[in-house]
């Protein structure tokens, strides 16, 4: 448990906060979308223009403070530029995957009845009653007189997300303005983030984890952001951040894989790497400072909470583990109403990160709290300096012989065998009343059982060591990249007649 986090000032807006720092450096470089031609630039003058041009067009659009606005906009500045500007206004954006289908955004307009869906041409669109804004439309509200900021108690309502799901149905959970707050914790306990960076993040526009960390969080701290263009390859980012000046670089896990398939060239400039959204492998994580010679700080977070442990380049996570609480963060293992090593990872209701709660589901919001801690669901235990380590998700955790197994130890155990790509571990039930562990894995062709099975049992306890393997064309993941094992599960039990 680290101290209290510092309160979240009152009036507050969180689009005036992150566009704060840019105006006093109006004709410096806030966003740069890279391709192999070049860079197209957004000045900070211009960014703030854009916004609060569009804050002004929304509202201008017949939209009241507290309304709610489906984006349904692809991977393009359109995404942060509409968030920002729906916030500055006082409305509350629901930002949504691109991928989504017509009847998944259905779904999410019939919960949320959002006053208006923003939306590109190539977008499925909900069938919903909500007035739809085009993109055309939208751009053109970039050169209207910019709108005052709606300021306001940093408790109300901001902005909607969903969840990837990993624990059973998608829910809406609402975030507050003072969300943005508790991303200032991050500053030095995960980024190691300076006004003079210039932090390049591989992800899409419209995914969650971009949003904060390659947009948000940059701007807020008079930063530049740069952002590959749609359809870059991983495997050419590399050149991207040699030629662009990149000196952080954020990503999944799956996308430094994937640029570790070919030849990195130096990255003088680079100072280390940020990783989030699901477990870093040891493998990838050695590869990669083979490779560049520089370090991947791996954060741990979820949709209901901004990251919360991480390691920094202050303080480097030891091995094996997430990191430490970042300062201001509380932080508890909880079991059975007490504190407790193992235990569920659980973060204090003053957290400013901390969502307001399941829309429309306060009984559900009430059930992940013990007292004063919300409960992540992630079992963990403390290290001996101190450190939080994971041991997966609590309704992930496998029984062999009566103990309890870590699905992330028996994944780390295959992912140093030289053939698998990818590997995920579940409990399945292979006949009423027996279950074993399965391990499930990616590779360019199937590896034979028992070269898996001899490469399991030189690195791990018996009980411990997978009864099947089974060789998959990809693992399932849900929309913020986090492995889906319940899928792989369930999948597995219903072709084998155990469903």
């Amino acid at each position: 448990m680290t101290s209290a986090p510092v309160s979240c000032p009152s009036p507050f807006n969180l689009a005036a906060y992150v566009l704060t720092a840019g105006l006093s450096t109006p004709e410096k470089a806030a966003l740069c979308v890279l391709s192999p031609d070049g860079a197209e630039v957004m000045r900070y003058a211009d960014l703030r223009q854009r916004i609060l041009g569009t804050a002004t067009g929304l509202l201008q659009n017949g939209l009241r403070v507290g309304d709610r606005v489906l984006m349904r906009l692809g991977n393009t500045p359109d995404f942060p530029v509409t968030y920002l500007g729906a916030i500055a206004a006082g409305l509350v954006p629901i930002p949504t995957s691109s991928q989504l289908t017509a009847t998944e955004a259905t779904a999410i307009a019939r919960e949320t009845s959002p006053a208006l869906v923003v939306a590109s041409p190539d977008v499925a669109l909900p069938d919903h009653p909500a007035p739809v804004l085009s993109l055309d439309v939208l751009r053109g509200f970039a050169n209207l007189p910019p709108a005052d900021f709606a300021m306001g108690d940093p408790d109300r309502p901001a902005y909607i997300i969903y969840t990837s799901g990993t624990g059973g149905q998608p829910r809406a959970v609402v975030h507050a303005h003072r969300a943005i707050w508790a991303r200032r914790m991050m500053w030095d306990g995960w980024y190691g983030l300076t006004a003079s960076d210039r932090l390049l993040h591989a992800g899409a526009f419209n995914w969650t984890y971009t949003l904060g960390t390659g947009l948000m969080d940059p701007w807020a701290i008079g930063a530049t952001a740069l952002i590959p263009a749609a359809g870059t390859k991983p495997t050419e980012i590399p050149a991207l951040m040699l030629t662009h000046g990149a000196t952080i670089f954020a990503a999944a896990p799956g996308v430094y894989r994937q640029m570790l398939r070919a030849r990195i060239p130096a990255l003088p400039a680079l100072r280390h790497g940020l990783s989030a959204g699901e477990k870093l492998p040891a493998t990838i994580a050695a590869a990669w400072h083979s490779a560049t010679g520089t370090v991947i700080h791996e954060a741990y977070g979820m949709s209901e909470c901004s990251t919360f442990v991480s390691g920094s380049p202050a303080r480097p996570a030891p091995e094996g583990s997430l990191g430490f609480a970042q300062d201001g963060r509380r932080i508890s293992l909880r079991q059975n109403g007490a504190e407790s090593d193992p235990g569920v990872i659980a973060v204090h209701r003053s957290d400013p990160g901390l969502m307001l709660g399941y829309m429309g589901q306060p009984e559900e919001t009430a059930a992940r709290f013990d007292g004063d801690w919300f409960l992540t669901g992630d079992i963990g235990h403390r290290t001996a300096d101190g450190a939080i380590a994971s041991q997966g998700r609590a309704d992930d955790m496998m029984n062999a012989g009566g103990y309890r197994v870590s699905p992330i130890e028996v994944e780390a155990a295959l992912a140093t065998h030289p053939e698998v790509q990818e590997a995920a571990a579940t409990e399945v039930t292979v006949k009423d009343g027996v279950s074993v562990i399965a391990a499930f894995y990616t590779a360019a062709a199937p590896v034979p059982d028992e070269a898996l099975a001899a490469h399991a049992a030189a690195v791990l306890s018996r009980y411990k060591c997978p009864r099947l393997y089974v060789h998959v064309d990809a693992l399932p993941r849900g929309a913020n990249n986090k492995l889906l094992r319940r899928v792989l599960r369930q999948n597995w039990e219903a072709d084998h007649g155990q469903a």
